[in-house]
């Protein structure tokens, strides 16, 4: 596997590359879902590539090919030199492109694993999904019970000009269920354990600690009552989010605003570029004291966790925002040089025929103080959102507007009412801010997002938040609220 990654590095530098790195990649994916107790899809795949980049002057290049020779991929070397030389002869000048230094490894890492999802017979699989549904189903008006699993692994072998030789294998597996319950003017949907399920770094142990059978009866009961609820009104009032929703705000605005090419201009693809501007790093205040925001590919289990990224970058932590200051930004080696920054580790292709680019690793508020019992009663009046359902963020990452599944009125600090249909909306700074409390400890949970679209043509990326339930002061509820 090293010797078609070399061939591919050679043949971008005998083709006049003045850095090129390959990586050979090896996939195999399982994908199962269930829908009212009959299996729906099975799907299963794999494949091997090799991709490999190269750096002409002051422009990149990239080439992809599976099932390579070492003939082949030293061929696909050579097109990525050449599409580099294209690149460069309408880009920026050479001088201006560095690469900021990192150590040359020789190393292997791969996820700790407990029990092979690959190994786990498919009928055991099926009938947990089945299982699932079932439960969800005897609700008598949830009409729609889905359950769905997956599971990743990604073989690579990284090789650099400068002298990388590095070995990785990283498994994703999760699952995730949902009830829909059909009323005579609307329909409501309740999801576990979030919108979408809960994937990380490991094996099947992460689907059999979700208990899908377990949880099944409570989820098609809230799905069920929110068709009798009553509508959330549209206000301004206190709101604390749940962990998984706490999750995806940080993703869009958070995640998206740091990455250091939407930052450089570079990147604008999908979401746009950045409010933030590179000026502005160690002094804007992006939201209150108590937000401390890491980039960290090394969290256990979580679902942005590897060894090294594809630049041979070692994992580590990286401070985004500490005491409330945007002070850190997501980069490769070329925005990081931009930017006067070390490299951070976060540089990431989609299988073997994605071009490297900045991606989020696992970008995680971290814990605070408090307890979500304390923080509700510690609340006078306000809302308590759960899972997410709709999301809209304009292009800069700073107006938003999130719909969730399910609100409870907080009066006096207790939780009181249902509410169907709650939405909330705020400008990113100013809604973080408003933070001021925080929870934490064993309800700190690093939820894994599956879907983290970028790039064109695009590629998917499984990034992680660490996240745990957050209440914001003064916040706009619903669409009509002034």
């Amino acid at each position: 596997m090293f010797d078609l990654a070399t061939a591919a590095v050679e043949g971008a530098l005998a083709a006049g590359a003045r850095y090129a790195d390959a990586r050979l990649v090896a996939t195999r994916s399982l994908d199962l879902s269930c829908l009212n107790g009959e299996i729906e899809a099975l799907d299963s795949g794999a494949e091997i590539g090799v991709g490999v980049r190269a750096l002409l002057g002051g422009g990149w290049g990239f080439a992809a090919l599976s099932e390579p020779t070492e003939a082949t991929a030293r061929a696909a070397g050579a097109r990525a030199a050449r599409i580099a030389a294209a690149s460069a002869a309408v880009g920026r000048a050479a001088a201006d492109l560095v690469l900021a230094p990192v150590d040359v490894r020789q190393a292997t890492w791969r996820t700790p694993v407990d029990e092979d999802p690959f190994a786990v017979s498919q009928a055991e699989k099926c009938d947990l999904l089945v299982a699932a549904t079932e439960a969800l189903g005897a609700e008598p008006r949830v009409r729609l019970a889905r359950a769905w699993m997956s599971a990743d692994e990604y073989a690579k072998w990284l090789v650099s000009s400068e002298g990388h030789r590095i070995a990785q294998v990283v498994v994703h597996t999760g699952a995730g269920m949902d009830a829909t319950a059909v009323g005579e003017t609307e329909t409501q949907r309740r999801s576990y354990p979030g919108a979408g399920g809960q994937y990380g770094s490991g094996g099947y142990e992460l689907v059999r600690r979700l208990d899908l059978v377990g949880n099944a009866p409570r989820v098609a009961a809230e799905a069920a009552a929110l068709l009798d609820a009553p509508a959330c009104p549209a206000a301004v009032t206190d709101v604390i989010l749940e962990g998984s929703q706490v999750a995806l705000q940080i993703h869009e605005s958070v995640g998206h605003a740091t990455e250091g090419d939407r930052i450089l201009g570079w990147e604008a693809a999908f979401a746009g570029t950045s409010f933030l501007e590179p000026a502005q790093l160690g002094r804007l205040r992006y939201g209150s004291e108590l937000m401390h925001v890491t980039a960290d590919a090394t969290v256990p289990g979580a679902l942005g966790t590897f060894g090294f990224d594809d630049e041979g970058t070692p994992a580590r932590a990286v401070d985004l925002v500490r005491d409330g200051i945007w002070v850190g930004v997501l980069s490769g080696r070329d925005s990081a040089s931009e930017l006067g920054v070390e490299p951070g580790g976060m540089v990431v292709g989609q299988g073997f025929s994605g071009l490297p680019m900045v991606r989020m690793t696992n970008v995680n508020l971290q814990p605070g103080p408090h307890r979500l019992e304390e923080i509700i009663a510690d609340t006078d009046d306000g809302l308590y959102l759960a899972t997410n359902r709709s999301w809209s963020i304009d292009d800069k990452r700073l107006n938003f507007q999130f719909g969730c599944e399910a609100a409870w009125e907080v009066k006096g600090g207790r939780l009181g009412r249902l509410l169907r249909n709650p939405t909330y909306t705020g400008i990113t700074p100013r809604f973080w801010a408003s933070m001021d409390r925080l929870a934490g400890g064993e309800e700190w949970v690093p939820w894994g997002i599956m879907n983290c679209g970028k790039g064109q043509p695009m590629q998917v990326a499984h990034t992680g938040h660490g996240a745990a339930a957050a209440r914001f002061r003064g916040v706009r509820i619903g669409a009509n609220a002034r």
